[in-house]
């Protein structure tokens, strides 16, 4: 079976109330392997399908999509599979790997692809998958992609749009006027109301590399398919360290994954983060140790995934994943 995760879509609610987390990632580099052997009695696997690709020159005409954003949510776009549609996709920046719901799936009886072993950001199970002839968002189409089903049932969603589609291009999160807009990798630069953030490839994410709380470093991980901010068990030590009485401070969070298993974290507010020459104050952090940082290896490393709830606070928040760059404009009032 081939090694798929499952990361971290989720939705902030107050205490002992539910938050949800989804979103998929592969297990790896970008180009999953077969890790796990198929038992002897199962039937053999079809063969692997040619891998996805964009139908459409990087370099053409950027594509700009209006999506639907709701405060502290989702982020979703509009989405055509085998010419039909549009469907609900939320956009996940921390996924790897596109994926749709089981109602999408049946509704449109997709074919039945192979059984992929799928870790949830609590866990690892067996999932199916489904072969879609054609999927488009805006402009861009992608033939025989090969997608997990999930069940989503407790997301206005159909399905979830990953990495995978971006082929080292550029994604650029409107906030301000609710675009999302494909363009070709540049160079950007700093300037008026604008940072420009340098960050580095790992199992297929961008990392912020210039990153630190109080001078001492951390790393910081875009993914706007989390309803709020998360951070690992070396970051909460590392606050801890630098304030011991944040501990008192911590507010306990209910959660559920997408794939509807239960977890739970404590909720504090950091005082600062620098992310290279940008300075954000008061970030709520959701903190629990889930197998997603050991995957990336980042379990021993203070580590933040910036979600949803803090990227809105921006005007525009550009993606760069052929240049390796995130850039944050700030509203001038």
């Amino acid at each position: 079976m081939e090694n798929v995760l499952v990361g971290s879509q989720t939705r902030r609610r107050a205490l002992g109330q539910f938050a949800a987390a989804g979103g998929v990632l592969l297990a790896g580099p970008a180009v999953a392997s077969v890790q796990d052997p198929i038992p002897a009695n199962s039937p053999a696997p079809p063969p692997p399908p040619t891998a996805p690709a964009l139908a459409v020159d990087p370099d053409e005409t950027p594509t700009q999509i209006a999506v639907t954003r709701e405060l502290f949510e989702q982020v979703t776009a509009p989405v055509m599979i085998n010419g039909k549609g549009p469907f609900r996709f939320m956009v996940d920046t921390g996924a790897n790997v596109s994926c749709v719901s089981e109602k999408l799936a049946a509704s449109q009886a997709l074919p039945r692809g192979r059984e992929l072993m799928v870790n949830t950001i609590v866990g690892r199970r067996a999932r199916p998958s489904v072969m879609i002839d054609q999927l488009d968002i805006g402009t861009r189409i992608r033939k025989k992609v090969e997608a997990p089903v999930l069940p989503m049932g407790g997301f206005d969603i159909d399905g979830v749009l990953g990495i995978d589609w971006l082929k080292g291009q550029r994604l650029v999160f409107g906030f301000s006027g609710n675009t999302l807009e494909i363009t070709k990798s540049r160079a950007e630069n700093s300037g008026r109301n604008r940072v420009v953030v340098p960050a580095r490839r790992k199992s297929g994410q961008l990392t912020i590399v210039d990153a630190d709380i109080s001078g001492r470093k951390i790393s910081a991980m875009i993914d706007s398919g989390s309803q709020f901010s998360l951070g690992n068990t070396s970051l909460r030590n590392l606050i801890e360290r630098l304030d011991p009485s944040s501990r008192q401070n911590a507010v306990n969070v209910r959660m559920i994954s997408i794939a509807g298993e239960s977890f739970s974290g404590q909720q504090l507010a950091l005082p600062f983060i620098r992310l290279g020459g940008l300075t954000l104050g008061n970030v709520p952090v959701v903190f629990t140790d889930m197998p997603i940082f050991k995957l990336w290896d980042l379990h021993d490393t203070p580590t933040i995934m910036l979600g949803i709830d803090l990227l809105t606070q921006f005007t525009t928040v550009a993606v760069d994943f052929g240049r390796s760059s995130v850039r944050f404009d700030i509203a001038s009032a």
